[in-house]
């Protein structure tokens, strides 16, 4: 790929002069054996380490400002960092904190590696000025994606599109993606999860920052090793002029930095030609990053001349780089599309009736990527032959996804009427595929019946019985709405309904044994219909079942005749 993109340029103004004064001030401080001193760019030959035609960032544009002559405030050592400094030395705070926690990470896992976490920085701002000055969300993500120029050859490498415009947005050819400006297919192979929330997005901070410190890592290099070091940033991006730019940085930020809030971080001041542009609509929460004031170039007092063309070799579209008409917009980007509703971990659906499911109903809106996407408009809607309904009973309720991505549906209530029902998920306004949930309702139970009275129940031939009362309870609590189902049976040992003896009458009078449209009231207590006595004397067993399986079965003797 080196071959083919050639010595890359100075975006900005800077002239040969002074372009060669930083050369050579940087090129000073260089150990022996350093690419930088040995000019040879040579790279590594294990086959674990990448080289320069896999690099990280496609060899894509960058920002070339250099870091001002004046050094910020050291603090006694480069974790205690000062509150404040100069705006050139601040790094964004959630920025900052996923370089250092990639360090103590690989310190972790691979120690001899001696991975610092300015040279994570110093590639950040290189690549995209600290993720265009910290314009990232809670979870780390840009706000707005960060894509570099397709890589279509036309000054740039001739990538053609790996991933379908999954990570890019771009089906024809590959664009370097994120804070770090990975290329979609090294990041098939370095792609990290970094903030352990089950994806691996190069649009994450905390993601493509661990997956840089990885690949910087490669090939058993010791990054305390100036030429280790020089070698992991060209495999990076094979240019001279990038390896000089990093390490300026690299050297600011090792003589101090502080942490600035987030959006507020300086861009660099050619940030109309560095990386490509940002698709997407700014957030509106956040306020623009500060222009930063003019400053000097490292390596010379003389500010920066006004911008001209450079001679010799050209960027797409016009001189040192300067785009005679910009890019073409990809378009929505994967990280900010639709792909669909989900499951967010809703367990069973199951309540009794007239009982509120404990389960609530929970999905999760999805990007292209396969990662969370917010405000995306949820609705719920109860359908199928039930009496069931959302709190305040709604069938229908819309509500939109939060941060995470997940939205939780309003508690679920059961009516009276048992059996399954379902509730659809739905991305409103939408023909994506909905998210469908069972849910059954269950008859309330009991698992305790007894009389609640003790006499002694006796009737003459042709008489009726005294009034018999039950009490259903579940859990020691009165069981309301329970049904009930009474029948006489045979003393038997396997009892069956009885033909003879005591009996209850329909509504139409006539005698029948069996009853099964009773059910408890608020009390759980039942009292029965009244039940008569036939002619034959002796003792007869009336049974008492409940929803749940309770049972109390209750002695009636009808009397003999008088003689």
């Amino acid at each position: 790929m080196a071959a083919q993109f050639g010595r890359r340029l100075r975006r900005g103004a800077t002239t040969t002069a002074v372009a060669a004064a930083a050369v050579a001030a940087l090129s000073a401080s260089q150990a022996p054996g350093s690419p930088l001193v040995a000019a040879d760019g040579d790279q590594p030959t294990s086959g674990s380490t990448p080289s320069d035609d896999s690099a990280a960032s496609g060899n894509s544009p960058y920002f070339t400002d250099l870091p001002p002559l004046t050094t910020p405030n050291k603090p006694g050592t480069s974790t205690d960092l000062p509150a404040t400094g100069s705006a050139e030395s601040g790094i964004p705070a959630s920025i900052l904190a996923a370089y250092k926690k990639t360090q103590q990470t690989l310190a972790g896992t691979d120690a001899a590696c001696r991975l610092p976490w300015q040279l994570l920085a110093a590639i950040g701002k290189v690549e995209s000025g600290q993720a265009r000055g910290g314009r990232v969300d809670a979870q780390g993500t840009t706000v707005s994606p960060i894509l570099g120029p397709a890589l279509n050859g036309q000054g740039f490498a001739l990538i053609k599109d790996t991933d379908n415009g999954a990570y890019d947005g771009d089906s024809t050819h590959d664009r370097a993606v994120g804070p770090m400006q990975f290329i979609p297919s090294t990041w098939e192979t370095w792609g990290q999860d970094g903030n352990a929330d089950g994806r691996k997005d190069p649009n994450n901070i905390h993601d493509a920052a661990l997956a840089a410190g990885r690949y910087l890592c490669a090939g058993n290099r010791d990054l305390s090793l100036a030429a280790d070091l020089d070698r992991a940033v060209l495999s990076y991006n094979h240019s001279d002029e990038y390896l000089r730019t990093v390490r300026s940085w690299f050297d600011y930020y090792k003589r101090g930095t502080h942490e600035v809030p987030d959006g507020t971080g300086v861009l660099p001041a050619d940030n109309d030609t560095g990386v490509g542009p940002v698709t997407g609509s700014p957030d509106p929460t956040t306020s623009p990053s500060p222009s930063p004031s003019p400053h000097p170039p490292h390596g010379t007092d003389k500010p920066k001349p006004p911008s001209k063309p450079s001679p010799g070799p050209t960027k797409p579209g016009g001189p040192a780089g300067k785009p005679t008409t910009p890019p073409p917009s990809p378009g929505p980007t994967p990280s900010q599309t639709l792909a669909g509703v989900q499951n967010a971990g809703t367990g069973p659906l199951t309540a009794t009736a007239g009982e509120a499911f404990a389960e609530r109903i929970k999905v999760r809106a999805r990007n292209g990527l396969g990662g969370p996407l917010a405000k995306v408009s949820v609705t719920f809607t109860v359908t199928g032959d039930t009496d069931a309904a959302f709190d305040g009973g709604k069938r229908t309720v819309t509500l939109a996804t939060g941060a995470d991505g997940t939205v939780t549906a309003p508690v679920l209530k059961a009516g009276e009427k048992t059996g399954e029902f379902t509730v659809r998920a739905t991305a409103t306004g939408t023909s994506l595929p909905p998210v469908s949930y069972t849910a059954k309702v269950t008859a309330r139970q009991a698992d305790a019946i007894a009389r609640t009275g003790t006499t002694k129940l006796t009737a003459a031939p042709g008489a009726t019985f005294a009034d018999i009362a039950v009490k259903a309870t579940y859990k020691d609590a009165a069981a309301h709405g329970v049904a009930v189902t009474a029948t006489m049976i045979t003393d038997d040992e396997k009892p069956v309904e009885n033909d003879k003896g005591p009996y209850f009458e329909d509504a139409d009078g006539k005698p029948v044994r069996t009853l099964t449209d009773l059910s408890t009231d608020a009390d759980g207590k039942l009292v029965l219909p009244k039940v008569h006595a036939d002619g034959a004397a002796g003792t007869y067993k009336l049974r008492l079942t409940t929803e749940g399986g309770a049972t109390v079965v209750i002695e009636l003797t009808v009397e003999a005749p008088a003689a």
